[in-house]
C-alpha cells in the first residue's frame, strides 16, 4: 500500500526541535528557573473547578484579551490570543503570507520565522547580521525596498544572540516595510527582561505587531499561551483565519489567573536580570567572549572548542544550548539564566572545565 506523499516544498524539511537529556541543572531552553507562586496554581484550580466543561470556550477570549490589553493601555480589539507565540506567527503569516509571498528575517535569528514560513507556503529570505550580531540598517532597509516581503521579521532581544534592537532602528525599518506594503513583526518574546519595546511605536494605521509569550515572563512554558498587540484592524483578519475555539477554556483561566500576579512576574524577571549581569561577568573573566543581552540567556564563546565545553558539562549534568554548528554561530553556546544554584553550578563547572585548558 502506497504512502500519500507530503507537499513537494516540505519533503525536505527537518522539524524545530530542542534535544534533552536527562540532567540535574537544565539550562538549554530559556524556561524560567522558577514556578509563578502557588497562589497561582490554587488560582487556576479553582477556576477549573468552575467551567462548564460541556460547553464550548469564549471564541474570542474577550476576558482575557480585555485583561491583557490593560497592560499596555490598549483595548482588547488591539489583541490577539493563541496558543504560544509560535501559533500567533503561524496565524500572521498564514494571513498575510503564504504561497507566492516572501518573508525576511535577519540571520541568525529565531529558526522558527523562516521555518513557519516555509511550513506556512512563504519563501523566507535571509539578510546577514554584522559580525557582532548587531544589524545593519542600511542593509536591512536595501533588502525591503528590492525584496519587498510581505511580512519582515525583527526579533529584540534577538534569539540566539540577545540583542536588543534599537528603537531608531525598528522606526527605520518599519518605516521601509510600509513604503512596500509590508508587515513589521517584532517578536518580543523576552521583551520583559529588555530596557524598551516596540510596543510604543504601535498606531492603528501603521503595519506593525508585537508578539509576546506567557513562557518566559509569566513563568508558564507548560501552558502555551501567546498573544500579539496591533492595530484593531490586522487583529480581525486574524480571527477570521485561526481556528474556531482554538483556545480552550482552562488556557484562558491560567492566562487570566497570572495577571493578578504582576508584581511577583516583575521581581521574578529583576531576579533574572541580576542574575544574567553575575554570569556574564563571570564568564568574560573566565576568558570567554560575551554577547550583551536584554534577555533571560547569554550567547557566548568559550576560549575551547564548544563541543568539548558542552560535553563536559553534561558530563557534570548540567545542559545549554550547543549552537556551535548553527550558521553565524560557529563555536557558540548558549545558556539560559537559572537559579542562583543552578547559576553557580554552571558557573563552578566552568571554572573547572577551563582550568584544564
Amino acid at each position: 500500500m502506497s504512502r500519500p506523499p507530503v507537499r513537494d516544498d516540505l519533503a525536505a524539511l527537518t522539524g524545530y526541535h530542542s534535544p534533552q537529556v536527562d540532567v540535574a541543572v537544565r539550562l538549554n531552553t530559556n524556561e524560567a528557573p522558577e514556578p509563578p507562586p502557588p497562589e497561582f496554581s490554587r488560582a487556576v484550580a479553582a477556576a477549573a473547578m468552575a467551567i462548564p466543561w460541556h460547553r464550548y470556550p469564549d471564541r474570542a477570549a474577550l476576558e482575557l484579551r480585555t485583561a491583557i490589553a490593560k497592560l499596555y493601555d490598549l483595548g482588547p480589539e488591539h489583541v490577539f490570543c493563541a496558543n504560544g507565540s509560535n501559533e500567533v506567527l503561524q496565524t500572521l503569516l498564514l494571513t498575510f503570507a503564504g504561497p507566492g509571498r516572501t518573508t525576511l528575517t535577519f540571520e541568525p535569528t529565531y529558526a522558527l520565522h523562516s521555518h513557519l514560513s516555509r511550513i506556512t507556503g512563504s519563501e523566507p529570505v535571509a539578510v546577514d547580521r554584522r559580525d557582532d550580531f548587531s544589524l545593519d540598517v542600511d542593509a536591512a532597509l536595501d533588502a525591503v525596498r528590492s525584496i519587498r516581503p510581505s511580512v519582515t521579521f525583527l526579533c529584540s532581544p534577538n534569539n540566539p544572540t540577545g540583542l536588543v534592537e534599537p528603537v531608531p532602528t525598528i522606526r527605520s525599518v518599519l518605516a521601509a516595510v510600509a513604503e512596500v506594503d509590508g508587515l513589521l513583526v517584532v517578536d518580543e518574546a523576552y521583551g520583559e527582561f529588555a530596557p524598551h519595546s516596540a510596543v510604543e511605536l504601535l498606531v492603528e494605521e501603521t503595519p506593525l505587531v508585537v508578539t509576546k509569550t506567557y513562557s518566559k515572563t509569566w513563568a508558564m512554558a507548560g501552558a502555551r499561551l501567546g498573544y500579539l498587540l496591533g492595530p484593531a484592524w490586522l487583529v480581525e483578519q486574524l480571527e477570521l483565519v485561526v481556528l474556531p475555539y482554538h483556545l480552550d477554556a482552562l488556557k484562558q483561566a491560567a492566562g487570566l489567573a497570572a495577571l493578578r500576579f504582576v508584581d511577583s512576574m516583575s521581581a521574578r524577571v529583576a531576579g533574572i536580570v541580576e542574575e544574567r549581569g553575575r554570569i556574564q561577568a563571570a564568564l568574560t573573566e573566565l576568558g570567554a567572549e560575551v554577547w550583551p543581552s536584554g534577555s533571560n540567556f547569554l550567547l557566548f564563546r568559550p576560549p575551547r572548542p564548544a563541543d568539548e565545553v558542552w560535553q563536559a558539562l553534561v558530563d557534570r549534568s548540567i545542559l545549554v544550548r550547543n549552537t556551535a554548528s548553527w550558521q553565524h554561530l560557529d563555536g557558540c553556546l548558549r545558556v539560559t539564566v537559572g537559579t542562583a544554584e543552578e547559576n553557580r553550578r554552571f558557573l563552578a563547572a566552568m571554572a573547572d572545565i577551563l582550568e584544564d585548558r
